[in-house]
C-alpha cells in the first residue's frame, strides 16, 4: 500500500504580518498533481490542518478545494486527525456525510478508537485515527484516574486500540503529539507548546516504544521531517517553512510504500515552494548590489542582518525595493551590544511558553519570586483559554 503521510499545513498562518494563503494554495496544487503522478491508496494528514481554533474563510475555502479535487475527481481516499492547533469540533464538522466520498476526519476523541480498513492486493490495511487530546480530555474518555500525563494518555489509547487489534494485519496508526526516543529531536519555533504545565512538572513527552506494534507511526507536531527511533515512527513535518528557526529544513512529503509483511520503505518527495525561507547578512551596500543578488530569487522570504556601523536612512524601505518581502530586520552591531538577556523575557523569549514569558514578566516588574502555587494558577488560566479556543 503507498501512503502519502503529510502533517502540520497550518492553512491560514500569518507569519511576520503575512498570510501565507497564497503559498500554501501553490503547494497544495503542486499536491494535486503530485497524487495524481503517484496515484498512491492514501493521503494521512497528521493533525493540525489549520493554523488557529477559528481559521479565516480563505483557509476554509482552500481545504474545501483541495479535498474536493482530491476525494471527488481524484478519488483518493483521505484521512484527517485533529492537532493541538485545530479545532475538534469544527475540522471535523460534516465528517459523517463526507465518509461515503472516501473523507475520513477524526476531531474529537472517542473511547471506541476510530479504525479505517482500506485494502490493497496484500490485504486489509488497518489505520486508527487518533486526534490529539490533553491527558484531561483521555482521562475524561476513559475514566481513568491513573492518567495524568501525555505518555499515561497515549498509553491507555493504545491499549484501547489492542482491543480491536489483529496482530495478523497491518496497522498504521495516526496521531499527532511530541514523540521522543533515545535522540534527540530538531524543533522550531512555530511549533506551539502542547500544555503550559511542563514548566512546572508536567511531562508533554509520549514513549516512542509504545507504537513498537504498528507497521507505520504517521506523526504530526514537529514542522522538521525526521524519524523517532526508527523509519516505523516518523514526523512528515510542516508543508512549508513558517518560522526563521526552520529555514535549514527541507520540506517535503513523505511517501510511504507498506509492503505484504509489514516492512516499510520511505521516499521523501521535496517540496518546491513558491518563496523559500532564507536569512542573509551583509552591509546594506553589499546586499543592494545587483552581483550579490542576481543569482538569488529576491521574492524570497528573508530576514536580513545588517552589519552596517553607522546610522542608515530607512534601511527597510531601500531593502525593499530588491526584496520586497523582508519579513525581519536587525542589526548586528546593536544586537550584540544589548543582547537577547537585556530584555523583559530574558535570553530565547521566542521558544517560551506563555506560563514561561509571564513568570519572567512578574519576577522582572515586581522583584518577587513566582512560586509553584502562582505559577499553577496561572497555568490553569492559560489552559482554560486555549481549550475554549479549540471548543472543548
Amino acid at each position: 500500500m503507498k501512503i502519502i503521510h503529510t502533517g502540520d499545513w497550518h492553512i491560514g498562518k500569518i507569519v511576520n504580518q503575512v498570510y501565507m494563503t497564497l503559498d500554501q494554495e501553490y503547494i497544495l496544487n503542486w499536491l494535486v498533481e503530485f497524487i495524481k503522478d503517484e496515484r498512491p491508496d492514501v493521503l494521512v494528514i497528521a493533525g493540525d490542518v489549520y493554523d488557529r481554533a477559528v481559521p479565516p474563510v480563505e483557509a476554509v475555502e482552500l481545504l474545501d478545494r483541495f479535498f474536493s479535487q482530491v476525494v471527488l475527481d481524484l478519488k483518493v481516499p483521505v484521512l484527517v486527525i485533529a492537532g493541538n492547533h485545530d479545532s475538534p469540533d469544527r475540522l471535523g464538522f460534516g465528517s459523517g456525510i463526507l465518509e461515503a466520498k472516501g473523507l475520513y476526519i477524526e476531531g474529537r476523541l472517542r473511547k471506541d478508537i476510530r479504525k479505517i480498513t482500506l485494502k490493497d492486493e496484500h490485504g486489509p490495511v488497518n489505520f486508527f485515527l487518533v486526534p490529539y487530546s490533553t491527558p484531561a480530555v483521555v482521562r475524561d474518555v476513559f475514566g481513568r484516574d491513573d492518567i495524568h500525563d501525555h505518555n499515561s494518555a497515549m498509553q491507555a489509547i493504545i491499549e484501547a486500540i489492542y482491543e480491536i487489534w489483529d496482530s495478523d494485519e497491518r496497522n498504521v496508526l495516526v496521531t499527532h503529539g511530541f514523540v521522543t526516543g533515545s535522540e534527540a529531536l530538531e524543533l522550531s519555533e512555530s511549533e506551539k507548546p502542547l500544555s503550559f504545565t511542563a514548566s512546572i512538572g508536567g511531562v508533554d513527552n509520549v514513549d516512542v516504544n509504545l507504537f513498537a506494534e504498528f507497521s507505520y507511526t504517521a506523526l504530526g507536531h514537529l514542522h522538521g521531517p525526521q524519524k523517532v527511533g526508527s523509519s516505523r515512527v516518523r514526523y512528515a513535518g510542516s508543508l512549508l517553512k513558517y518560522s526563521f528557526s526552520e529555514v535549514t529544513q527541507k520540506k517535503s512529503f513523505t511517501v510511504v510504500t507498506l509492503e505484504a509483511d509489514g516492512t516499510v520503505n520511505l521516499d521523501l518527495k521535496e517540496i518546491s515552494p513558491r518563496r523559500d525561507m532564507r536569512r542573509i547578512k551583509g552591509t546594506l551596500k553589499e546586499l543592494l548590489n545587483p552581483s550579490v543578488y542576481k543569482e538569488s530569487n529576491v521574492e524570497d522570504y528573508l530576514h536580513v542582518t545588517l552589519s552596517d556601523e553607522g546610522g542608515l536612512i530607512e534601511p527597510m524601505s531601500r531593502l525593499r525595493t530588491v526584496y520586497p518581502n523582508v519579513l525581519a530586520l536587525d542589526f548586528e552591531i546593536k544586537e550584540r551590544i544589548a543582547g537577547e538577556a537585556k530584555t523583559a523575557a530574558g535570553t530565547g523569549y521566542k521558544s517560551k511558553s506563555k506560563l514561561e514569558l509571564f513568570r519572567d514578566f512578574y519576577c522582572d516588574i515586581t522583584g518577587k519570586e513566582f512560586n509553584s502555587e502562582k505559577a499553577a494558577i496561572l497555568a490553569k488560566v492559560i489552559g482554560t483559554v486555549e481549550a475554549e479556543e479549540r471548543g472543548l
